[in-house]
Order: structure tokens, then sequence, then C-alpha cells
């Protein structure tokens, strides 16, 4: 089967009015084979349900349904985006659903049959509390290929005793294997954004801690990082007797939030959690 003809995508968005808000996070990608090869990093989508944010015009969400994904379920805010989807609804019936509304309000889970999978270039100002809610139902995704702001994708991947190692770090590291697949430059972009972005593949961890060890993880790196500079007999105080809690799990007191691995923080939050 051909595929359909479709504009250009820059004529999409002149003849929506779909000029970038910043109020939105908004920044297009209008480069097709750039989309494409986004696309193709999310590896084989045959039969999977495709979840896509803040799809604008639409140009990644053509490269997705142009693959064999067995649906696209795009979120987008912006009604004048939703708009400029029709045409791609239209084009191919039947397997794209557009939803106008907040992403941070879908369950992904209860929106999408399995296998399913989140494939997106995510509006920068909720890229990271979005992330942080696929990661509490990772157990049940696939996969993520996912576009940041190339800051916070190096915080995702970044390594204990590096810079950028923190809480964002050990959150998707404990839930995922993170990999950082590519780099992209503002002009890659309309409006071109003031920093690079990357794209970074999460590949869900197959064991399901639960909301409680979830919660007490995001808990107690909370306080890990929030004053870096303590030693964690310091940090911790404020979830109860530190020194106890450190001891039950083995961690010297001296040491800073930095210097543990995802593995330690894990004994931590498994130890907090069975204090109660």
């Amino acid at each position: 089967m051909s595929e359909p003809t479709l504009p250009p995508l820059r004529e999409v968005v002149a003849r929506h009015g779909l000029d970038a808000r910043k109020s939105l996070g908004q920044h297009f990608l209008l480069d097709e084979a750039l989309c494409r090869r986004i696309a193709a990093l999310a590896g084989d989508l045959a039969g999977r349900h495709v979840l896509e944010v803040g799809p604008g015009p639409g140009g990644l969400t053509r490269a997705l349904l142009a693959g064999p994904a067995a649906e696209v379920l795009a979120v987008e805010l912006d009604r004048r985006a939703v708009a400029a989807l029709a045409g791609l609804q239209a084009a191919y019936p039947g397997r794209l659903r557009v939803v106008e509304g907040d992403a941070l309000a879908l369950d992904p889970v209860a929106a999408l049959p399995a296998p399913r999978r989140i494939v997106a270039n995510l509006p920068y100002n909720v890229a990271t509390p979005l992330l942080v809610g696929w990661l509490r139902r990772a157990a049940a995704i696939e996969g993520m290929t996912l576009m940041f702001q190339q800051e916070v994708a190096e915080r995702i991947c970044a390594a204990p005793g590096t810079a950028a190692y923190g809480r964002l770090s050990v959150l998707a590291q404990w839930r995922c294997r993170c990999a950082l697949l590519l780099r992209l430059p503002p002009g890659a972009f309309s409006p071109p954004p003031r920093v690079w972005s990357a794209v970074v593949g999460l590949t869900p961890h197959p064991e399901d801690p639960g909301e409680a060890l979830f919660g007490a993880m995001e808990r107690l790196t909370a306080a890990a990082f929030g004053q870096r500079r303590k030693m964690l007999r310091g940090a911790l105080r404020p979830l109860g007797d530190a020194e106890a809690l450190l001891a039950a799990a083995g961690i010297a007191g001296e040491r800073r939030a930095e210097t543990l691995s995802v593995g330690e923080f894990d004994r931590l939050a498994r130890t907090l959690l069975a204090r109660g």
C-alpha cells in the first residue's frame, strides 16, 4: 500500500496559524528525515500501541504512522495542533487517535492496550514530571524513546560521582536501562531553542516495585539530593532517624548522595519502607 500524499509541514503550520508558543514549551521538528530517524530509534514498532505527547503539526506522528505501529495515540494540549492533525487522521483511518488534553493527567496503561511504547518530542516545560509519572508505570511499558533538553537527557543517563548525577538519574536508572541515542542542535527546530536537545532510550526493567516502594524512593532521593553538599546523615534527617536508617542499610553516614549507586539507593529505599 502506497503512502498517502501529505502537504509539507511548514504549509500545515501556516494553514493552522500554528506559531510555536513558549507557554506550551513548543519547538517544532519540521525536518521529516530527522523525524523518521527518531521513529527508527524506537525499534520495531510492529503491532505496538504508541503514545506520542505534544505532536504539534505532526512531523514525528507522520513518521510513526508510516511504520508498522498498530496505532498512535497523540495527546495535544494546543487546540490549533489538534485541528492540524485532522488531515493525518483522514490519511491513516483507524490508526491515529488524537486526544485534546493534558498528558500529565493521562495514564498510558489505561489509555493503550499492550504492547505499548512511548515515543515523543516532549514539551520542555513538562518533560520531567511526565517522565517521573511514566516511571511509576514502567513495568507495563515496553519502551520509551523521548526527546529532552540535552541537560535533562544527560542527567537521566549520568553515572554516580558526576556533576549531572542526581534524583532524576536514580529514579530513571532504577526503573529503566537508559541510553543517550541522539543529540540535536537548536537549528533542527522551529523556532530554535537556546539549548541543544537529545533523545534518550529507556527500556524498563520487568519487575514492578509497587507504589509504596516507588514513593519511598521519591522521598529518599528528594531528601538526599535536596542538600547535596550535606553528608547523608544530615541530608536524610527529615526522614526520621537518619543514622539508624543508614546503619540498617549498611551505608556510611559521612557519604554524600552523588556517591551512592542506584543499587545502594534501592537498598536504602527498601529499608525506609520496611521501617514504616
